[in-house]
């Protein structure tokens, strides 16, 4: 058969015909980015949810550090099997399950009658999500071409947010009638709607070259980039690959992939340990154990939400212009210093213009965040790492993600009542700055490269000159 006639001929990928070029490119990125959304959405809506499943089912402090948290145990889980899931059966196959099981975890929660059924069903929304994770920045990365790469791969970040300020606003419209089942059921409307839109995409060129299945990948890519385009990047995909071969994960701990590894999990560390969630999941109930009422406390998560959605937007837009870099590393200075401020509000009774303060200091702190760290952890484990291995080497940096996110939420509020709030947050500010000066260091510019460019840097096999500018060495 002609290699011409590849797209036309391949069974089951009708979902090449249609679109084309950048409409291709960009309908695929935005998909997938529906898992953020997901991911968004429960991560946001227990915020909103939390005092109100406190009243229905009697939560003590643990029991609510618990139900949050259940959700992030499951991600774990979801991203040590994800990896090898989605270099197994593909990046498609793999978020179409992931939609299937959200969905049902979902309705789950949102019918337990118990705290147990709760947490069992959150456990399971935390695998679904774990997965989701680890694969979508992955995809939209393997599809994306080098120029536009950082945006559309932010555009996984860009729909957490929205997620997340969704989530608020579900929250604070049925506030008044507290109706937290109704909160967490309305999810439901996100997965079905990835679900119906993954059978348009098209699955990963680099994954189908990593099975043997050039013909197809080249089909993909046909319809993606130039023409002129698709045989120099056939060709980089395929010797990457081949140059790989089959590594294990013993094999990425060694000497070749361990500094790469540290600075994933380090981007990734750095987004948890410098307290986000801590806000995201409990500024409601810290505020309302400051004398808020419970509206009024969600009214104040909806403003987070806003300026979290409206900050990550800068980034989306300029991150390919300007760089890695200066973003992550100028965006976690203005964190620090804002947890610095929110730490020294804490020490005053939050009434009258401390109140104010307080609201100015968190605005800042997430619109610092969505810029810098917020899209650091996906984007650079989804850019370092070789092509047959980013499924597992990723995960690295995507379970310290999961795994510090559920650290943070086990402890934030037992640390509050045994050290007070303005220590708990100056010591996320004490942790961000120790990532700060290690990203610093070691954290590479990326923009306008390919995969493939990036991983003979990295691996140390072309010369440094070929870095691009601002850059750390290579060595």
């Amino acid at each position: 058969m002609p290699e011409g006639d590849a797209a036309t001929n391949i069974s089951g990928n009708k979902e090449l015909r249609g679109l084309s070029g950048t409409a291709l490119v960009v309908g695929a990125s935005v998909t997938a980015a529906f898992g953020g959304l997901l991911f968004g959405y429960d991560t946001g809506v227990v915020a909103a949810a939390l005092p109100y499943i406190t009243d229905a089912f009697d939560l003590g402090e643990t029991l609510k550090q618990i139900v949050t948290a259940a959700l992030l145990a499951g991600a774990v889980v979801g991203v040590i099997v994800g990896g090898s899931l989605s270099d197994r059966l593909g990046r498609k196959k793999t978020l179409t399950g992931v939609t299937v099981l959200y969905a049902v975890a979902t309705l789950g929660s949102a019918v337990a009658a118990g705290t147990v059924s709760l947490i069992t069903s959150r456990i399971f929304l935390g695998i679904a999500i774990g997965i989701s994770s680890l694969v979508v920045p992955t995809y939209i990365a393997e599809i994306a071409p080098p120029k536009n790469r950082g945006t559309l791969v932010s555009l996984h970040q860009f729909m957490v947010t929205v997620g997340i300020l969704f989530a608020y606003l579900v929250g604070y419209g049925l506030s008044g009638s507290a109706s937290w089942r109704w909160m967490i059921a309305v999810g439901i409307a996100p997965a079905v709607l990835m679900f119906v839109g993954l059978f348009a995409l098209p699955e990963s060129p680099r994954w189908l070259v990593s099975r043997r299945r050039e013909r197809e990948a080249r089909a993909v890519l046909a319809r993606a980039r130039p023409a002129e385009d698709v045989d120099a990047e056939i060709t980089d995909i395929v010797e990457a690959v081949r140059a790989e071969g089959r590594i294990t994960y013993r094999e990425l701990l060694g000497t070749r992939f361990r500094r790469w590894i540290s600075v994933g999990v380090v981007a990734a560390g750095a987004s948890q340990v410098v307290g986000v969630n801590a806000i995201i999941y409990y500024v409601p109930t810290i505020l309302e154990e400051q004398g808020f009422g419970k509206t009024a406390a969600i009214g104040v998560s909806v403003a987070v939400g806003i300026v979290n959605v409206v900050f990550t937007i800068p980034a989306l837009l300029w991150i390919d212009r300007f760089g890695r870099r200066p973003w992550i590393l100028g965006g976690t200075v203005v964190i620090i210093l804002s947890l610095i401020a929110v730490g020294i509000v804490f020490q005053f009774p939050i009434q009258g213009a401390a109140v104010v303060w307080l609201i100015v200091a968190l605005m800042v702190y997430e619109s610092a965040f969505a810029c810098s760290l917020g899209i650091a952890i996906w984007l650079v484990n989804s850019e370092i790492f070789p092509n047959n291995v980013r499924g597992k080497a990723a995960s690295f940096g995507i379970v310290t993600h999961w795994g510090m996110n559920l650290v943070v939420s086990v402890s934030v509020l037992t640390l509050i009542t045994a050290m007070g709030a303005s220590a708990v947050f100056w010591l996320y500010a004490f942790l961000g700055l120790l990532c700060l000066i290690y990203l610093y260091r070691w954290l590479p510019e990326t923009k306008n490269r390919s995969l493939e460019e990036i991983e003979a840097d990295l691996t140390g096999e072309v010369s440094v000159s070929r870095a691009p500018e601002g850059s750390p060495p290579v060595s």
